[in-house]
């Protein structure tokens, strides 16, 4: 059974190498790996082909495929699903890196199950250490669903194997030009899912260089991109199940796509936080997803009282987060 592991590529000449050396590692020998250069302006794709050639034996299984100009990540996805021709679909972005064994037990797990969709652990890594990030088991793709909306389970793109059917047969593609919340598009082929299964098991390593990157790179382009899809997902989601059928858990979605902006010291995002989706704030209380803390810093922007938030951030982000994950 074929896979196609989807790898965008832009700006990583300082990863590029370890994430190509764990995939054509991987025990699970039938995969195709397809990478598209989004217009890299650094040595990224150099070192991709020079990495290439010490595995000479995968060469029939590679392709490389070039954007003429940056088009963003959505597009990249996009291109390689165009022209992928397994049953299943792998995303891996090109900074991070993948265990050995992770396309076959996630396979297998698929074969088992005769799952749509598998999804996984994976590991937040640090300069020097790695957090295990757990994800609950849910065996139905609308508990899943529920689960990413009150934010009890992530939707990333790349802790999951998805069947290729389900982008081809429900018209379901990433949002070309709105790439902030672009991995919202999981929870629509969830949506689409007979099964789903879970994996216990971490294979992921999700390299966390910034923790501040959110906010120190966002923009009114940002800004934009991440409404679009919020409110796309959020009209798609009605039109499929109803307005009432996940009415709470829409508002606690709005709720955990404006909270990055309260992970901050700038005022000016404490402020996107208070001007967005103000029909879901008087459902803080009730989302027991939420801890206490992040309760806390949403009140406190509520009351604008903004020396909470940023006291938060200085101490427990940057201070305790600091020691604990440099």
């Amino acid at each position: 059974m074929l896979v196609s592991v989807i790898v965008p590529i832009f700006n990583v000449e300082k990863y590029i190498k370890n994430c190509v050396e764990s995939l054509l590692v991987q025990s699970y020998k039938e995969i195709e790996y397809i990478f598209i250069d989004d217009s890299s302006q650094d040595d990224s794709i150099n070192i991709l082909k020079d990495t290439l050639l010490k595995y000479p034996e995968k060469s029939s299984q590679i392709n490389i495929i070039k954007h003429p100009v940056n088009k963003g990540l959505p597009s990249a996805r996009n291109s390689g699903l165009k022209v992928a021709k397994g049953e299943y679909i792998f995303h891996c972005d090109s900074d991070d890196w993948i265990d050995p064994d992770m396309i076959e037990s996630l396979i297998d797990k698929a074969k088992l199950e005769n799952a749509d969709i598998v999804y996984c652990d994976w590991y937040l890594s640090f300069s020097k250490n790695e957090r295990l990030m757990k994800q609950k088991q849910y065996n139905t793709p609308l508990d899943c669903i529920i689960a990413m909306l009150n934010g009890e389970i992530r939707f990333n793109v790349w802790n999951k194997l998805i069947k290729k059917s389900l982008f081809i047969d429900n018209n379901i593609t990433f949002p070309d030009g709105y790439g902030m919340g672009e991995d919202m598009t999981i929870i629509k082929l969830f949506s689409c899912a007979h099964t789903v299964a879970y994996m216990p098991k971490a294979f992921y390593h999700y390299i966390q260089t910034n923790p501040n990157a959110f906010t120190k790179t966002f923009s009114d382009a940002s800004y934009k991109a991440l409404m679009h899809n919020t409110h796309d997902l959020v009209n798609y989601l009605e039109n499929k199940f109803g307005k009432d059928k996940l009415f709470k858990e829409i508002h606690y979605f709005k709720l955990n796509m404006k909270l990055p902006f309260l992970i901050s010291t700038k005022k000016e995002m404490y402020n996107l936080w208070r001007k967005s989706f103000n029909e879901s704030n008087s459902y803080i209380s009730s989302n027991s997803a939420f801890a206490f803390r992040t309760k806390l810093i949403q009140y406190a922007a509520l009351k604008n009282q903004d020396w909470v938030i940023k006291f938060y951030n200085i101490f427990i982000i940057k201070f305790i987060y600091g020691i604990i994950y440099r």
